[in-house]
């Protein structure tokens, strides 16, 4: 569970990041590999395919990514691609959260925190 997310923020379960991070279907918790989209793209807010695939390390239903407080973070269409068989939420950061915390009662829930811009 996601208890909340401020600029530059995330609390996950009580535990605080300070670094954008990935969650998956069985809870745990890594830092997310964003300069793999950097050094492609010059930026960290396009989401890109092969940085996408680092996660694909369980099987999901949902993707959520969280673009951030203000939303700054795309998912590339390479990417999005990759992903086609599942359904695939994009939103803001505060609104991915309670998304998030939601779906994964009853889903697999793969989820992305960008966690300012």
């Amino acid at each position: 569970m996601i208890d909340s997310v401020k600029f530059g923020e995330i609390t996950v379960e009580g535990r605080k990041y300070f670094h954008d991070i990935v969650i998956y279907p069985s809870g745990k918790v890594e830092r997310r590999k964003k300069e793999i989209s950097k050094r492609k793209h010059g930026t960290s807010h396009k989401f890109d395919p092969e940085e996408l695939r680092e996660y694909l390390k369980e099987d999901f239903d949902v993707l959520i990514v969280g673009t951030g407080i203000y939303g700054a973070l795309k998912l590339l269409p390479d990417a999005r691609e990759i992903v086609r068989d599942k359904e695939i939420i994009e939103k803001p950061t505060p609104e991915a959260i309670r998304l998030f915390n939601e779906l994964r009662k009853d889903k697999k829930v793969l989820g992305v925190f960008h966690i300012t811009c």
